[in-house]
């Protein structure tokens, strides 16, 4: 009988999406159980802290491979954004004041974002030329 991790090295070689969504269903099956646990010992972190801690004491300890959970981790990582959901869930308490002064949070959103996308396109451009004239 194979080993967990044969099988999922296996089903990554032969279906990358599955292999994919496997591994993000295991750790989201870890967080679940991290947070479960968290709340039935009532400690004071939440459940997703004690699953990155438990999961990182696993991947030191060579208990569970890295490679095991790199295409499902790679995933996660590249579609962030849309784990961002406690961030809307924040807003949906306070709706009162969302619509209240709505108009002006939107606004300093979007000037604080393109003052940073403007600022670092500026140091990047910089550094870039600086790079050329100190390779020159």
């Amino acid at each position: 009988m194979r080993t967990l991790h044969a099988r999922m090295r296996l089903l990554a070689w032969r279906r990358p999406r599955a292999a994919r969504a496997l591994q993000v269903l295991l750790l989201v099956l870890f967080w679940l159980a991290c947070d479960r646990l968290a709340a039935a010992l009532r400690l004071p972190l939440p459940g997703s802290v004690l699953a990155l801690g438990l999961l990182l004491a696993l991947l030191l300890a060579g208990a569970v491979p890295a490679a095991s959970l790199r295409r499902g981790a790679d995933w996660l990582l590249a579609e962030m954004l849309l784990f961002f959901i406690p961030a809307v869930m924040a807003v949906w308490r306070h709706l009162p004041l969302l619509r209240q002064e709505g108009g002006r949070i939107l606004l300093v959103i979007l000037l604080g974002t393109a003052l940073v996308m403007a600022s670092t396109a500026l140091l990047v451009d910089r550094v870039f030329r600086w790079r050329a004239r100190r390779a020159r």
